[in-house]
């Protein structure tokens, strides 16, 4: 019985600590990504050529890690027909929320970005409904209405509102929910399951190079004109760095904890997001108005989740045919909202 009792409350212990890791590399990411892009700060306004760098270094990494060092596993089951019918759509539709999002940094405060991102569930509940994914309810019906009030109220109270910043956000919102109802699309048509890491390593290469594409046009003259290519490259490795290791920090999370305390964690993740930018970022004004509108909003995240949950649960979901370390790839949206590389911090 101590025995039990000890590793019990070293398995709870370690299940915390996974948790504040994630909550830190999440949030920091963040605010890494502001810091590197912001023209008041390290001033490398290239949000495409960032993202594309995450890609090649994430790639790059998850090669030498499963098939060189061989240290992490990549799940098998991988065609030619799949991966051409299945993950080059998620591939770029992960680029598009990636580029766009970050480039919404360049328009918009950290706060008020991750209170438009709030919106994510109606995006991904309307997408979902339209591919007969989801099914329309009273109850769904009210908890959308409930989050779009939210994030309209969070919006009429910015200051300083930048309308190109939340065309970019809003296109990045709706790359992310077409990616995660490709995925879903994926796991349950597909019968193929992926943990983060084999996400990455299937995903990462393709998504490389659906950016390189539009960087050659939109941003490389650019930075051949500026002379950027001489930036310092320490900056830009760190960076890349925190990104894989907040990659590497959700497959622990996923693979340590409940379904429940993943999306607990991104509530609080986001708070954390708001509130700590407000102090490290000068073009972050919060207002009631604002903080209101966002806590009316991710009440209705809340019971969205709250929602999923229990039809995760019911007999017959999903949730009984896929191991629990795949299903947040589907559906625990605010773990992967990017921005980040791997969630769209």
């Amino acid at each position: 019985m101590a025995d039990r009792a000890i590793k019990s409350s070293r398995d709870g212990v370690l299940t915390y600590l996974y948790l504040l890791i994630y909550i830190a590399l999440s949030s920091g990411q963040i605010f890494f990504n502001k810091w590197v892009l912001s023209s008041k700060e390290i001033n490398f306004p290239y949000p495409l050529g960032l993202t594309l760098l995450h890609m090649v270094f994430s790639s790059v990494l998850c090669f030498v890690l499963t098939k060189v060092l061989k240290i992490l596993k990549v799940d098998e089951g991988m065609t030619l027909e799949i991966y051409t019918t299945s993950v080059i759509p998620i591939g770029a539709m992960f680029a598009m929320t990636l580029w766009l999002g970050n480039t919404a940094y360049l328009y918009i405060s950290v706060a008020f970005a991750q209170m438009l991102k709030a919106i994510m569930p109606v995006a991904v509940f309307v997408l979902g409904v339209a591919a007969g994914l989801e099914v329309m309810s009273c109850r769904m019906l009210f908890i959308m209405s409930v989050i779009s009030l939210g994030v309209v109220i969070a919006s009429y109270g910015e200051i300083s509102i930048s309308w190109i910043g939340v065309v970019y956000q809003m296109g990045g919102v709706v790359g992310e929910a077409l990616r995660l109802i490709f995925m879903e699309i994926f796991v349950k048509r597909k019968g193929l399951k992926l943990n983060p890491i084999s996400f990455m390593y299937y995903v990462s290469p393709c998504s490389a190079v659906c950016l390189f594409i539009p960087w050659i046009f939109l941003e490389k003259p650019k930075m051949d004109a500026s002379g950027m290519w001489n930036f310092p490259p320490l900056v830009l490795i760190l960076n890349c760095l925190c990104t894989f290791a907040l990659n590497l920090s959700v497959f622990l999370v996923i693979s340590h904890t409940s379904a429940l305390t993943i999306r607990v964690a991104g509530v609080v993740k986001d708070w954390v997001v708001v509130l700590v930018s407000a102090l490290l970022f000068a073009d972050t004004q919060l207002t009631v108005i604002n903080l209101l509108g966002y806590g009316i909003a991710i009440s209705g995240v809340v019971a969205y989740n709250n929602h999923k949950l229990k039809k995760e649960a019911s007999p017959g979901s999903s949730k009984d045919l896929q191991p629990e370390e795949s299903i947040p790839m589907v559906q625990l949206w605010n773990i992967q909202v990017p921005t980040r590389s791997f969630v769209v911090v």
